[in-house]
């Protein structure tokens, strides 16, 4: 995948909801983990079968004011706000750090002050973090994975146009 992004949470809860997180982070190649207010450890998190806490650098803060982000990060907020982007239309940074709400909970006031984007995904209602991150990451690997647009039929077929054919290299002639 391109780019440098990182994966976080916030306030979760929920050791299972940590390591489908955490692995889903690690599978889809990102560059760090993070919690905010963690609740859990990260050793907690026994659905972590990828071992991504040997693998993923991980960060843990205190509090939203404790937070930081490497130099040129940009922070995406994903939550269900009026004011948020749905995800089929947002472009997502090259340099990136995700943040998720705890199950039940929003993102605090002090964690979407400090986001730069929050985006949601079109659901009719939330869905599980894991699930959530899963999308999130899936969407930021088709736009920014060099994928290119979607087949038009379902069996892959793409009328491409034929390749291009450069002609005889143009040159100036010499005047002597």
């Amino acid at each position: 995948m391109r780019g440098y992004f990182g994966v976080g949470v916030e306030g979760v809860s929920k050791p299972m909801n940590l390591g489908n997180l955490v692995r889903i982070a690690h599978a889809f190649d990102a560059s760090f983990f993070f919690s905010i207010a963690p609740r859990l450890k990260l050793s907690d998190a026994n659905s972590d079968t990828s071992n991504a806490e040997g693998v993923l650098p991980f960060y843990s803060f205190a509090h939203p004011d404790d937070f930081r982000l490497p130099l040129g990060c940009r922070l995406v907020g994903v939550e269900i706000t009026d004011d948020a982007v749905e995800l089929p239309r947002f472009r997502h940074p090259m340099r990136a750090a995700y943040v998720f709400g705890a199950e039940r909970y929003s993102l605090s006031p002090q964690m979407l002050s400090l986001c730069e984007f929050v985006v949601k995904i079109p659901t009719r209602f939330s869905i599980n973090v894991g699930m959530a991150g899963a999308i999130v990451l899936y969407d930021r690997m088709m736009t920014q994975g060099g994928y290119g647009d979607r087949p038009v039929t379902p069996a892959g077929g793409v009328d491409l146009p034929p390749a291009h054919t450069w002609g005889a290299p143009l040159a100036k002639p010499r005047a002597y």
